[in-house]
């Protein structure tokens, strides 16, 4: 079964419980796996990569959009295991559920598509005999550690390119959120995947460090926080890594801009998935002159927004991922409000549930100000030059998203030049992904990129076959 790589569970591994974040209630539990336990997952994977290796192109594709058919016809029961395990509302985890089928259908486009290119041995004198191609092959045994924010989609982002190029996977996905990982494991299996091509272990930080250290993963790919990354880069050793580590999205509000637009657009991309998403906005930078009424409106916007049952059609917020994360975001708050910022709105919490909140005047050296929130927390700050504006928005060291509103081009394109992220939103959300697109991270932090084309590129190797024909 793809729930684990043991019939069976070892003496004293025991189950790690799945809680449901808005009630408290366990809906499920997985195996624990223990760090010493590696030498037998990467038994597997070693059987694994075998397999995964000769199968061809047509085979995995056909695998690929088997499951995305499957993950389609099945979408509502994925998208209520979505609320029941993260606490998205059902209407986000429809979306996500939607966003899964389509990277599944990606990569198996994927497969079929991007097998090498043909090179121009001729073009150097001396060369004129030869001929020949590159292809992409597989890298073999790829780790994936994927965070609770998007337990479904962030995992078809690993799963599906690493099968689209022939690996084998290790994949550990969030304690918490484990049960949609290890359904998409059991689709793909059901697709034609054989069993041992994904191994899905769940267990705690040791575990994953084992695994990362482990020479036979010839790549981890890991989505998560900033301390975690670190540590895998310091013991991963001779692998290449892709990270995805969070960012602090600013969104430039020009005077030009469209106003509702750009209040809607900013409200969805601070409070969606209760702001637990790494390119979800986090500070609002308005033009002076416009300050005003886009506080205004954004406030009575946030306001208005439902907190409560992510089971409820009616619910625009649900809970965070836990109690203790909804504590920590409060603190956050109150933490910049203790150094003279304003709290406009919101601060409520009620367990795991924590209302859209909106400061301003946030000072430069708060948490707030310099971290990544993760939270339903936002940030306005007024600016009176366009320069002021983007040195503001480039202050912090990693980034992800950015965005900017304005009806000017040459504004458009100058902050699309000179801010220091890896995706510039114009007239949208910092939010705003295509599954398609190149998705990562710029300056502190930075390696690789996701989007199913480049994630594929960076899970194969190109092999060179040249014929001298003399």
């Amino acid at each position: 079964m793809a729930d684990s790589i043991l019939t069976a569970p070892r003496a004293g591994t025991g189950f790690i419980a799945v809680r449901d974040p808005y009630t408290g209630e366990i809906i499920g539990s997985v195996r624990n796996t223990p760090a010493d336990a590696v030498g037998e997952v990467m038994a597997r994977a070693r059987r694994g990569r075998v397999t995964a290796q000769a199968m061809s192109r047509a085979a995995r594709a056909a695998v690929l959009d088997g499951a995305a058919r499957l993950v389609a016809e099945r979408s509502e029961s994925f998208a209520r295991l979505i609320v029941a395990e993260a606490g998205k509302t059902v209407r986000q985890a429809r979306k996500e559920t939607a966003r899964a089928v389509n990277t599944l259908a990606l990569s198996a486009a994927e497969a079929r598509r991007n097998a090498g290119e043909v090179l121009p041995f001729d073009s150097f004198e001396g060369s004129e005999g030869r001929q020949g191609w590159f292809t992409r092959e597989p890298l073999g045994i790829i780790a994936a550690i994927t965070p609770y924010n998007d337990p479904l989609n962030l995992v078809a982002h690993k799963l599906g390119p690493a099968v689209a190029g022939g690996n084998a996977v290790v994949l550990k996905p969030s304690e918490l959120t484990p049960l949609s990982a290890l359904r998409l494991a059991d689709t793909l299996v059901e697709a034609g995947l054989p069993e041992e091509a994904v191994t899905v272990v769940n267990g705690d930080a040791a575990l994953g460090a084992a695994i990362v250290a482990s020479p036979e993963v010839r790549m981890v790919s890991f989505t998560g926080g900033f301390a975690t990354g670190e540590a895998i880069a310091r013991s991963a050793g001779l692998k290449k890594l892709a990270m995805d580590l969070g960012g602090n999205a600013p969104v430039l509000v020009l005077a030009d801009a469209d106003l509702p637009r750009a209040v809607d657009a900013c409200v969805s991309g601070a409070f969606w998935a209760a702001g637990q998403n790494c390119v979800g906005t986090q500070r609002v930078l308005v033009a002076r002159e416009v300050y005003a009424e886009f506080r205004a409106a954004f406030v009575a916007r946030a306001e208005r927004l439902i907190t409560g049952d992510p089971g409820d059609e009616r619910t625009d917020v649900g809970p965070m991922i836990t109690p203790a994360a909804a504590l920590a975001a409060r603190s956050k708050a109150e933490e910049a409000v203790a150094r003279g910022a304003v709290l406009l709105c919101g601060n409520g919490l009620d367990g795991g549930l924590y209302s859209p909140t909106v400061l301003e005047n946030v000072p430069a050296g708060s948490a707030l100000w310099q971290q990544e929130a993760f939270a339903p927390l936002v940030v306005l700050q007024p600016f009176d030059t366009f320069e002021e504006a983007l040195a503001r928005a480039n202050e912090i060291d990693y980034s992800l998203h950015a965005g900017v509103f304005t009806a000017s081009l040459d504004h458009a394109m100058t902050a699309a030049r000179l801010l220091e992220a890896g995706g510039v939103m114009v007239n949208d959300s910092s939010d705003y992904r295509l599954d398609a697109m190149p998705f990562g991270g710029f300056k502190y932090g930075s390696m690789g990129r996701e989007g199913v084309r480049f994630a594929f590129e960076e899970m194969t190797q190109p092999k060179v076959v040249c014929i001298n024909g003399g």
